[in-house]
């Protein structure tokens, strides 16, 4: 599998970033997990606008959803080859609901699902494409999943938004990337159910006994040092940042 960052900033954008975003590929099969704010613009930079086979949303918060919305005009408005067939979207109950009230001008109620085959997600094991998925509900103020890959024997774990919960470290199980969000700063923020901080995202790492743990949707506002620093005191293994245009191999 291959992963490539293509945004990593929480809650908004910001100068070197966008929000979350990540292009993962496996025999020939493009996966797209989120699509935040300003997304679909460096997505291009990666593939082609219509070379996506499928998108797994993992919660509707704006900063992992909204360019849904302008990907709808990419491929509903599309003139040249004719309107884009659906490609599967996966997300929780209610997400055409929530991107045609984003939109706010769609054609008609069900203009999104003329070029996006919804499918909910709920806790449990199916396939996309060539990989095989586990989702598990997470501690968010919304519905919110985290999501473990397989493929070729190895395995990919995101957190999606989540705060401490045993459910990921189940899902992060021997992962050889574990990517997981860091959005707070230890001894700063302590909000529960909410996000993780980078030494909460290192235990969890070092619980679950991944091999690699890689910190994303850090917001402009927080110091990702800091975040990364902390990590590091709680996990032995590598510890990175996430960092847009960097791929992985696994």
């Amino acid at each position: 599998m291959k992963l490539t960052v293509v945004g990593c900033s929480g809650s908004f954008p910001s100068a070197e970033s966008t929000c979350s975003s990540y292009l993962l590929e496996a025999d020939d099969f493009r996966l797209l997990l989120d699509m935040g704010n300003g997304a679909l613009g460096e997505l291009q930079r990666h593939c082609g606008l219509y070379d996506l086979d499928a998108i797994y949303l993992s919660h509707l918060h704006a900063d992992h959803c909204i360019d849904m919305c302008a990907y709808f005009v990419a491929r509903y408005y599309r003139h040249d080859g004719g309107r884009c067939a659906p490609i599967p979207v996966y997300g929780p109950e209610g997400t055409e609901h929530r991107l045609t009230t984003a939109y706010g001008d769609t054609p008609s109620a069900s203009s999104m699902s003329e070029v996006f085959d919804f499918h909910t997600v709920k806790p449990g094991t199916f396939d996309i494409g060539p990989f095989t998925v586990h989702t598990e509900q997470v501690a968010h103020p919304v519905e919110a999943y985290g999501i473990r890959v397989e493929h070729g024997g190895r395995t990919l774990t995101y957190s999606g938004d989540t705060g401490v919960t045993p459910v990921l470290d189940e899902l992060a199980r021997d992962a050889d990337l574990f990517l997981c969000e860091a959005a707070f700063t230890h001894g700063k923020e302590d909000i529960p159910d909410l996000h993780l901080n980078g030494r909460e995202a290192g235990e969890t790492a070092a619980r679950a006994g991944a091999r690699r743990l890689v910190l994303t949707h850090i917001p402009p506002w927080t110091d990702p040092q800091v975040n990364l620093t902390d990590a590091r005191a709680a996990f032995d293994g590598p510890v990175e940042l996430a960092t847009p245009r960097v791929s992985y191999e696994i």
